[in-house]
């Protein structure tokens, strides 16, 4: 690392200390030449991706731009910011998971929807109703259907994990 003072990378710096922050390395250096103390910030550099629209543009990846879609379809629920955060957090780390160079918007969309149906059924429906692009009422009442099917199919297939463990119990009396 070049010295900030005298320019100097022959001796090099050495580290004095280091901590770790939320997303960043924040280090304090000393200059071998001068004894110049610095403070580094260190950040991993995440390479982004294209995002393939519905028309065939391509668009950077804006993390903000996932995020406003997600408040604007919690708007008004009791939703806290930190959920919204999270959910945000969770599903960039699964984009940049997948490790390609484009994805595309009805991909991030459809994981969009995903998480929320799991969340809050308004905030999906809201979600669902922009995304999806609903001509008519119609249409809004087949998804809502479609969402109570889902939540009953996965409110069973809990019920069936809790008979099966409650069959496997041994009985000592």
């Amino acid at each position: 690392m070049r010295c900030l003072r005298c320019g100097s990378d022959d001796p090099g710096t050495r580290v004095i200390d280091s901590r770790e922050q939320a997303d960043t390395v924040r280090r304090r250096r000393e200059c071998a030449s001068c004894g110049e103390r610095f403070t580094t910030y260190e950040r991993a550099e995440r390479t982004g991706f294209l995002v393939v629209k519905k028309d065939g543009r391509r668009e950077d990846y804006d993390r903000e731009k996932l995020a406003r879609g997600i408040r604007l379809a919690c708007f008004k629920r009791p939703v806290p910011t930190e959920a919204i955060a999270a959910i945000v957090s969770d599903l960039e780390a699964d984009l940049f998971g997948l490790g390609r160079a484009e994805i595309s918007a009805q991909m991030i969309g459809e994981r969009v929807m995903d998480a929320l149906r799991e969340f809050d059924d308004v905030a999906y429906v809201r979600f669902a109703s922009v995304y999806r692009a609903f001509r008519d009422v119609d249409m809004m009442a087949d998804e809502i259907e479609g969402l109570r099917a889902y939540k009953k199919r996965l409110t069973e297939s809990r019920n069936q994990l809790r008979f099966r463990f409650e069959e496997e119990q041994t009985c000592w009396s």
